[in-house]
């Protein structure tokens, strides 16, 4: 009997053993996540950020070279077209004077002075002979009354009077001469003065005006400066009129026609705006990526529908174009093709095994791919194959998606 038991609990150590081995060598079947794939509408679309802007900018730049005064308007506030008044330019400062041109300055202005009294005494001069001139002409008139002189003396004697007249006269001009040349050179003598003092008597220029009614996108130049012709100093726009510009790459812009719906979303609202390509730019340019990839960028321009009120000037968004669309497509999720020999491929769930299947892929967007051929409707797919998973290989599974 003893020996019975010993021979049994052999046995069952055997069993044990067997058995131990049997579990340690089968084939264990692997995890994974399935979905049964189905066919319904289908979209393909082009998702890009984009940016608001106002169809017509009016930038408000400086005529010419002066000194600008503080810009008192804002971003936001309302403008009338030829009434409201963006910035005041006054006239420059004279420059500072070096030594050497100060002297050269002040004896031009000393020269002037003396050329003025000159001029005076010139006058008097003149004056005095005219004086002596009228004189003798009233003598000869009277003379001639009573026949002691001829009329030719007396003609002689008026022609005297009316040149000295014309003497007096050329001198006066001769001091308004030498008189503006002194202003001209005290004038060029004029260092910078305390502008705190001279704003107050200084006369303003040029009184820059709105060109468009609309509203004040951008101060560019807030500050009193001094401004050369050209200076920027604000931007005026209307936001209702807003466009929308979204840069695309070159090989994406060559899909887009004029005309086609634009989905606006990520703007800030709860609802989705709906728009039209209104152009596509016939130049690319060159943009450097946030990864430093150099692309070929086109800009797309596209005319929102309705612009809400809270849109304004320069806000980014995000436009979805469609590029194509099918009301019964065969769709697999993109989370289940891999590449095998340069093609497309799946592992199709049959019978509780991993089945390599190829497929032929059509359209494709950001969720699904559109299959041709090599899969047939309600056939069921891994989902997210790992690299464990060959071709017949035992799977069990661990969530089914929808």
């Amino acid at each position: 009997m003893r020996i019975w038991m010993k021979r049994l609990g052999l046995l069952a150590l055997a069993l044990v053993v067997i058995a131990g081995f049997y579990l340690a060598m089968r084939e264990q079947p692997i995890a994974v996540d399935i979905v049964q794939i189905s066919a319904g509408p289908m979209k393909v679309t082009i998702d890009e950020e984009g940016e608001t802007r106002v169809k017509d900018v009016y930038a408000v730049s400086s005529p010419i070279a002066g000194y600008l005064d503080r810009t008192t308007l804002d971003e936001g506030e309302a403008v009338r077209a030829n009434e409201t008044v963006i910035a005041s330019i006054h006239p420059l400062d004279p420059p500072f004077l070096d030594q050497r041109t100060r002297a050269e300055l002040t004896a031009a202005a000393e020269a002037a002075r003396s050329a003025v009294a000159l001029a005076k005494v010139e006058l008097q001069r003149a004056q005095t002979a005219y004086a002596l001139a009228k004189s003798n002409y009233e003598r000869a008139a009277q003379l001639e009354k009573t026949k002691t002189i001829s009329i030719s003396q007396l003609e002689r004697a008026y022609s005297e009077m009316q040149l000295e007249k014309a003497q007096i006269d050329s001198t006066e001009a001769t001091i308004k001469l030498r008189e503006a040349e002194l202003a001209s050179a005290e004038a060029r003598l004029q260092q910078p003065t305390d502008r705190t003092d001279s704003r107050i008597d200084r006369d303003c220029c040029v009184s820059i005006v709105a060109p468009i009614d609309g509203v004040i996108l951008k101060v560019l130049a807030r500050s009193e400066q001094a401004v050369s012709p050209g200076t920027l100093i604000a931007e005026i726009g209307d936001p209702r009129n807003l466009e929308i510009v979204v840069d695309f790459l070159s090989s994406d812009a060559a899909k887009i026609d004029p005309g086609a719906n634009v989905s606006i979303t990520e703007w800030g609202g709860p609802e989705e705006l709906q728009g039209t390509v209104r152009r596509v730019e016939p130049a690319a340019f060159t943009k450097v990526s946030s990864l430093g990839i150099e692309e070929q960028r086109v800009n797309v321009i596209v005319d929102p529908q309705a612009v809400p009120a809270t849109l304004g000037h320069g806000y980014r968004v995000l436009a979805r174009i469609g590029t194509w669309e099918k009301d019964h497509a065969l769709q697999v999720p993109i989370s289940a093709l891999f590449r095998t020999d340069g093609d497309w491929a799946v592992f199709v769930v049959e019978d509780g095994r991993a089945v390599l299947r190829p497929v032929a892929i059509g359209q494709m967007n950001d969720r699904h791919a559109e299959v041709l051929d090599g899969l047939g409707e309600d056939a069921t797919v891994v989902l997210y194959p790992n690299d464990m998973l060959k071709d017949g290989s035992l799977v069990e599974t661990r969530s089914a998606a929808r």
